[in-house]
This record gives structure tokens, sequence and C-alpha cells, in this order.
């Protein structure tokens, strides 16, 4: 595939290759190429074992060691960076801190005035539909509440690219189903780019633009699919049905 730099929030990988050290195995990542345009939604979808969350965090900058090139806005990706924000499965909130100081947790380091910050945490949580919750604590939210809180805190950094390590993984099907609606809103709002994880094929089919289908032993990419479903789209709807049964018997095909 080829590959080009795209400036501001656009993100390249030219032959990214990852093994864990001592692991005289078939690498987890082998020859990743992928540009990803400004502004773009991505799903990244494969079989456990594949290299997805891998990839993320060496996207993320949580893991410096690999081969090849990650470039972010035309610089490459050694460490963390507030331009990258990310969100886990586990909303990783601190018990002790409420609402508003969760999310204050990722201005930290921002060059912002109080007031700025305190500005900033608002926002963002009336973006993702909390507000009125500023001061509850992570044990008086539901889970899909504290995935909420989660994106707002990835978010209110203003990054330039967002990752989502299967953020909606632990949550029951209707919270899920919600939260991806959501998420698809918030998108729309914030035009950022995003690079989603997910097992979840039909969620990819909702919410991308494009999805990267990974194969497994060793990690690569075995086809990347153009989402032509208009938006909106909805769960159950019969272009994003056809779409997913597409991609799955892709998976079928390739262990063949």
């Amino acid at each position: 595939m080829t590959t080009q730099i795209v400036q501001d929030g656009g993100l390249t990988l030219r032959h990214v290759s990852k093994r864990f050290a001592g692991d005289a195995a078939a690498p987890v990542l082998d020859r990743i190429d992928l540009s990803i345009a400004s502004g773009e939604f991505v799903s990244i979808v494969g079989a456990s074992g594949c290299g997805k969350s891998t990839l993320l965090r060496l996207i993320a900058g949580l893991d410096g060691d690999y081969d090849g090139e990650i470039d972010f806005g035309g610089e490459r990706v050694v460490t963390t960076d507030l331009s990258r924000g990310i969100v886990f499965q586990d909303h990783r909130l601190f018990p002790w801190l409420d609402v508003a100081q969760n999310v204050a947790v990722a201005l930290r380091n921002a060059p912002l005035s109080k007031a700025e910050k305190a500005r900033a945490v608002a926002e963002h949580i009336e973006l993702v539909g909390l507000k009125g919750h500023e001061r509850h604590y992570p044990h008086q939210l539901s889970g899909g509440m504290a995935q909420r809180v989660a994106i707002a805190r990835g978010l209110v950094t203003r990054p330039r690219l967002l990752l989502l390590d299967e953020p909606f993984g632990a949550l029951d099907a209707l919270t899920r189903s919600r939260l991806q609606l959501e998420l698809q809103r918030i998108w729309e709002h914030e035009r950022i780019t995003m690079v989603l994880v997910t097992h979840d094929v039909e969620e990819a089919v909702l919410l991308s633009d494009r999805i990267v289908v990974m194969q497994a032993r060793p990690g690569r990419i075995g086809e990347v699919v153009e989402v032509a479903v208009p938006r909106p789209r909805k769960l159950g709807d019969r272009k994003v049905a056809q779409l997913r049964d597409d991609i799955v018997e892709t998976f079928f095909t390739d262990a063949a």
C-alpha cells in the first residue's frame, strides 16, 4: 500500500514491525504500512492476537521500541504527547477524584490558566452529556457514565488524534449501542482524527470511514475496507449488516 505523510492530524506508518524482547517467535506486527488523513475515523479489527492493541500503543507513544517509522503531523512518534489522546476499555478513573477532577487530570501539564482549564473541563463534560454530574465520584457512576468521563478526559487536551482501545468492550449491549451513537456525535462535532480498535465489526462499520482488517501470526494488514454507507448510520441497517457480514467472511477465508 502506498503511503504518504499527511500534515496536521494525519498519521503515517511505514514498515512498522514489533517483536517483544527475547521472543524468538514470529513478530507481533510485521511491516505495517498505513496512512490516515486528518479528521478521518479509522477502525482496526481482527481476531485476538493479531496485534491490534499493540499497534495502538505504538501510535500512542506508550511503547517506542519498534522498527519502521510512525509519523504524526510530520514528526516521528517516540513517546506520549498531548496531541494524542487515548481511551482504554477500563476507564481508569481515580476513585478519590470526582468527575471534574478526573477530567482535569489530563490538563495538569497543559500551558493554560486555572480559569482556562476549568472552562475546558466544563465544556468537555457537557460534550459527553454529563453536565450536572461534575461532583459525582466514580463509585456513583454507571459503567457507561464512567466511559463518558474517560472520553472527556481524552478530549479535554484538544488532541489532534484520539485513540480508542476497545472503549465499550466491557459494557452491556444497550449501553454500548448508546455510546456508539454518542461517539458518532462527538466525532462529527470535533472532527479530529480517531482510531478505534474493536473486536466488534458492526461497531467498526457504524463509526468508520475505513476499516483496517488485521491478520495474525504475524500481525499484518489483510485489507483496508472503505465504508461507503451514508451517515448517519444505525445498527441493524441493511447496508451496515451486509458490510459487517462481508468483513466477517474474510476472517473465515483467511483462517482456511
